[in-house]
């Protein structure tokens, strides 16, 4: 006799989250588009490791997330004996987590030295980004940490003169947690943030040496071992161009700590598991990294790095709020069928689904840019120079709505401290602030790689060679992405000829980053349809152009057949052919 299918009540209608999956088989587009850009050799080599890293993420590393958050950092300002020691207490799970990136992974040193997972030599940014991708879909805060340890290396290694760079640098960059020592870089003063003209802690030359005074008021990774930070010195002038680059050691070489003390930790809305604090120097030694006075131009070095690494956490964070998603359409059934059959769901989920996939795309082209650029290519470093504040402005922009739509999804308990949900929309308003405000870098668009570099036009150039190469584009949709790379290109020079003009240099930056994704999305779906046969991403690109570049009627029903087959593609479990996508591109 059959037994009768038990009836569902309670819990079983609760939709389960991602916990346990693995993130990077749960992400073939991933692989696929990291397989292209990348050499051969090296990604058979970095494969294993994406698949132990994409397990951690959902799964141990996801665990300590949870918790470490829960047990933000503890500032413990003196000792037992009332001696000033300054030290920030942890919770175990944020150090387990460090473990992970720092001795498991070596995220910090792998594009600074050999040894790396194995790897002979340092590895470039696409894997270094690669690996962060991952990462960040389990834990957000901790990554900041380990972007300023890597960028701090950039910088000493760069600036630093031999005697300190031998004495510093391959502590910097060892992979044994306990021996290493961690980096970061406090420019934020209350009265200078993104105006750095306005910066007025001070760095003086005193009995043979450099001591800094002053409050750094934004200082993510209070305790690091190493800081850089911009101070102004006597003879420097007013301004930036008064600007020096230091660095100041946690402790003395006698082992003593070092002249300035933590004031207390940030009560920070998202990252909780990350020290942010304010700092006062009281004539701390340092070191003047580089001439004095170039400052500024110095730090402007490590800005690339820093805004890519923004790119690529907003494009973590928006994948998982999309699997999130898609996990809760799955399962949660609501009105007789699962939610992911609902008209107006789908909709959302496709509202989900679009920024995540132009993030995926910008950060890999992005990544794949900076290697040629630091390989010597003068045309990628041109493009480099508004790449990175494109991808930095557009994905950490997209980031807040996705989340907020995905915990929307969710229904009630996405808003519940026990469901990720909550603070993957806490975490996602980060990007927007550090590195620069949205306005700040779509005006770095406009006002610099626009009119000094020239940068547009080689962004253009690029697109336009990569839509002649991808020969099974669609003849006619070929033709519309080409005119609307044009248009957005010469949209954005009219913008950056004037100041006049400067209220649309937000409107400027994402005509050019929704032209390119476009472009980018529109090749990989014929790359991935001639590896294995799914040529979806081609509808992305389309949506991209109807929803992102073209004028929209808001009460007419606009592209309905095309949007509604174009979702049931996207949204389905199995690839399309290119023949099938091609078809519905021509609804």
């Amino acid at each position: 006799m059959q037994r009768a299918a038990r009836t569902r009540a309670g819990a079983d209608n609760v939709a389960p989250d991602c916990q346990g999956l693995n993130f990077y088989t749960l992400d073939p587009a991933f692989g696929s588009i990291l397989r292209h850009h990348m050499a051969p050799d090296l990604h058979a080599h970095l494969e294993p490791h994406l698949q132990r890293l994409g397990a951690l993420a959902g799964g141990r590393l996801d665990e300590l997330a949870r918790i470490a958050d829960r047990h933000p950092p503890i500032l413990h300002q003196r000792d037992a004996f009332g001696r000033d020691r300054d030290r920030v207490e942890y919770h175990p799970a944020y150090r387990e987590m460090e473990r992970i990136a720092f001795e498991d992974f070596g995220l910090h040193a792998i594009s600074h030295r050999g040894g790396v997972l194995g790897w002979a030599e340092p590895m470039g940014a696409l894997a270094k980004y690669a690996l962060t991708y991952l990462y960040v879909q389990g834990e957000f805060g901790l990554m900041c940490p380990i972007s300023l340890c890597d960028t701090s290396a950039f910088m000493v290694a760069r600036y630093a003169d031999p005697d300190l760079k031998a004495r510093v640098l391959p502590r910097m960059t060892a992979l044994d947690r306990e021996a290493m020592w961690t980096g970061t870089q406090f420019m934020t003063e209350q009265g200078g943030g993104s105006d750095v003209a306005e910066l007025s802690v001070e760095g003086r030359f005193e009995d043979g040496g450099w001591r800094v005074y002053g409050d750094k008021w934004f200082c993510s990774h209070t305790d690091a071992d190493v800081i850089l930070l911009l101070a102004r010195t006597p003879d420097g002038g007013p301004g930036s161009r008064g600007l020096s680059l230091f660095l100041v050691p946690r402790h003395l070489e006698d082992g003593g700590r070092n002249a300035y003390r933590i004031q207390r930790l940030k009560p920070k809305l998202g990252t909780r598991s990350m020290a942010t604090g304010e700092v006062r120097f009281e004539g701390a030694q340092a070191y003047l990294l580089g001439d004095e006075g170039r400052g500024l131009r110095q730090t402007m070095d490590q800005v690339s790095l820093s805004r890519l690494s923004h790119g690529v956490r907003a494009a973590a964070q928006m994948r998982r709020c999309l699997n999130e998603a898609l996990t809760v359409a799955r399962h949660r059934r609501a009105f007789g069928q699962p939610l992911r059959h609902h008209p107006l769901m789908r909709r959302q989920l496709m509202k989900i689904m679009l920024p995540t996939e132009q993030a995926l795309s910008a950060f890999v082209f992005t990544a794949r840019i900076m290697e040629l650029a630091d390989g010597g290519d003068d045309t990628a470093a041109t493009l480099l120079r508004i790449l990175t504040p494109l991808i930095k402005f557009r994905t950490c922009r997209d980031n807040i709505p996705v989340a907020t739509a995905a915990m929307e999804v969710r229904g009630g308990n996405g808003f519940i401290e026990d469901w990720v949900n909550a603070r993957l929309v806490r975490d996602a308003h980060t990007g927007v602030l550090w590195e620069g405000t949205s306005s700040i870098v779509a005006l770095d668009v406009t006002r610099r790689a626009i009119p000094k570099a020239g940068a547009h036009e080689t962004l253009a150039a690029a697109l336009h060679d990569m839509i002649d190469a991808a020969e099974r584009i669609p003849g006619q949709f070929r033709g519309t992405l080409a005119g609307l790379v044009d248009r957005s290109v010469a949209f954005a020079a009219e913008v950056a000829a004037g100041p006049e003009h400067e209220s649309f240099a937000r409107q400027a930056s994402n005509a050019l980053y929704h032209a390119m994704t476009a472009v980018l999305l529109a090749c990989e779906g014929t790359m991935m349809a001639a590896d294995g046969g799914d040529a979806r991403r081609l509808l992305l690109a389309r949506l991209v152009l109807d929803h992102r570049l073209r004028p929209r009627d808001p009460l007419t029903l606009g592209d309905g057949p095309f949007e509604r087959a174009a979702g049931d593609l996207l949204l389905a479990d199995e690839p399309a052919s290119l023949g099938r996508v091609t078809a519905t591109l021509a609804l």
